[in-house]
């Protein structure tokens, strides 16, 4: 998958956890931005993206916030099927 996955996280954010773990296993190449000492990171979670809440992630220009392993598995799923070649 060539989307270009941002993950918005923060020090103590167990659903943070799960969703690097997640991406890690599912093998998604992710850039994460720790919204804690990023100012830059923080406002564009909160101004651009519209969230308040950690996990936060950007994958080919949907917002997913919160950690829901059944809608990623849905999206993943699409995106990768949507790139084979059949």
């Amino acid at each position: 998958m060539t989307a270009n996955v941002v993950l918005f996280t923060q020090p103590g954010c167990f659903s943070c956890e799960l969703m690097r773990i997640y991406l890690e296993a599912r093998e998604v190449p992710f850039e994460e931005r720790d919204i804690s000492v990023d100012s830059e990171a923080r406002r564009a979670m909160t101004e651009t993206y519209g969230s308040n809440e950690t996990p936060t992630m950007l994958m080919g220009g949907e917002v997913i916030i919160g950690f829901d392993p059944s809608l990623l598995d849905q999206i993943l799923d699409t995106a990768s099927s949507s790139d084979s070649v059949a």
